[in-house]
């Protein structure tokens, strides 16, 4: 038997991995980590003008577009810090930089079914310095909101059949005002 099948490891393509751990009696709970089991940081972005930034792109596992948080992986092409990360996301997805930081702390994704954890920061003191849209083929949307009408965009997001991603479940309570 494989150091890997040893491990937990059912499969693994070039992002993710699939796992078991045993369960029960003589069970076995399957999940999903990522390869290296890296983590992602998601970004609540704030303009001064009292507006939240968030993004939309096409998720495969979908089939539709996502209306979410600035958001990627930690350390997905080289060693960096979450917060060196949530910095890079925020400016390629939304064309942001941020003067104030403050880490909101780690939650977990989907715990039944995914090992991703992400690490959450709160961005102020915005200031737009390029487009956005993300890296490569992301075709990254970015969508600036003013604070109160976040509830009628995500509405209307809906009515277009664009899902909404439960990140902004725990953005929404630390929106100002």
């Amino acid at each position: 038997m494989s150091d890997d099948r040893r491990d937990g490891l059912l499969w693994r393509g070039r992002f993710l991995e699939v796992r078991a751990a045993p369960w029960g009696e003589d069970g076995r709970w399957e999940y999903v980590t990522r390869v290296g089991r890296i983590a992602a940081a998601v970004i609540l972005a704030i303009t001064d003008a009292g507006e939240i930034v968030l993004v939309e792109q096409y998720r495969p596992p979908l089939g539709c577009a996502c209306i979410e948080l600035p958001a990627g992986l930690v350390g997905d092409k080289e060693a960096e810090d979450p917060l060196h990360s949530a910095r890079r996301e925020l400016l390629e997805e939304t064309g942001f930089v941020a003067s104030c930081w403050e880490d909101c702390g780690q939650f977990a994704s989907s715990p039944g079914m995914i090992g991703e954890i992400f690490h959450f920061y709160r961005a102020t003191g915005l200031m737009r310095v390029s487009p956005g849209g993300g890296d490569g083929d992301e075709r990254i949307s970015v969508h600036v909101v003013p604070i109160a009408q976040v509830p009628a965009f995500l509405e209307a997001a809906r009515a277009r059949g664009a899902m909404i991603d439960t990140r902004l479940l725990i953005a929404l309570p630390l929106l100002p005002g």
